[in-house]
């Protein structure tokens, strides 16, 4: 197979630019890569066995990879046209997260929370690996709450000192019943009380692009349901494996969870 190299195009995080967001290749980052100019038909992107969202920017197409938390550093392998190309992966570590969980089956569930647990996550992976062909304009979201964010993304979490995986979002401390908004416009995906994730909704933004909303008090909208930006979701609450009232906030892309903080345009306001 023909490999060549790419060249990377760093797009610089601006509120006032809708296809804007940082070039992040690290594990749980993203990857901004110039596939070629947008006076050519929108290439065909995959990484792995999934389809890659494609953008315009400007005179160009960007085509934007999620990249797992459990990526090894060095190169990865992109397809474009049916080509592969290289992008460079940075190491990055993250941090360990020690909790303690009340509920004890939060933490060793019993066989019958593990088959709800089972059929949660086909439904959530569903959701969270939906690529629907729609254009898109960009990845920058609007903060979906306000309220002090955490860096928590990446941490290796131990529950009541045992080993889980990685959190996979942001978690966003606001009171109980303040309301969640669409960061960006999309359709609503899957909505449900899960087990570990309480009240939730899922929002398909376009071509992989997909956010999360978890531990909510109450859900306002319904599965199949477009929102526009700044529509309300539901409400913030302390459902599902809490240790108090928050929003857990995921971003996905090619099926894969990411870094809140790289796709947010908004400051975190001062506490």
């Amino acid at each position: 197979m023909m490999r060549c190299t790419l060249f990377l195009l760093c797009l610089m995080v601006a509120a006032t630019a809708s296809t804007a967001a940082e070039h992040s290749p690290r594990p749980g980052g993203i990857a901004i890569v110039d596939v070629g100019t947008s006076k050519l038909p929108k290439p065909d992107v995959s990484y792995g066995s999934k389809p890659a969202l494609v953008v315009q920017a400007l005179d160009r197409w960007n085509a934007v990879i999620g990249i797992p938390l459990d990526t090894q550093s060095g190169e990865i392998s992109v397809r474009v046209n049916g080509i592969e190309m290289g992008v460079t992966v940075a190491d990055h570590a993250y941090a360990e997260q020690r909790l303690t969980v009340k509920n004890q089956s939060y933490v060793t569930p019993d066989q019958a929370q593990l088959d709800r647990i089972g059929r949660e996550r086909k439904i959530i992976d569903g959701a969270l690996n939906n690529f629907r062909e729609v254009a898109v304009d960009g990845i920058s979201l609007a903060p979906p709450v306000d309220g002090p964010r955490s860096s928590s993304f990446g941490l290796r979490r131990f529950f009541n000192d045992q080993p889980r995986s990685p959190h996979k979002g942001m978690d966003i401390a606001a009171a109980s019943g303040t309301p969640i908004k669409a960061p960006r416009e999309g359709i609503v995906t899957a909505t449900g009380d899960y087990f570990f994730n309480g009240n939730t909704v899922i929002v398909d933004h376009g071509q992989g692009y997909v956010t999360m909303y978890c531990h909510m008090s109450e859900i306002a909208v319904e599965e199949g349901q477009m929102v526009g930006t700044g529509e309300t979701l539901g409400s913030v609450g302390a459902t599902g494996r809490v240790t108090g009232p928050h929003l857990h906030f995921g971003t996905y892309l090619n099926g894969t969870a990411v870094d809140p903080a790289i796709v947010l345009t908004t400051p975190e306001s001062p506490r």
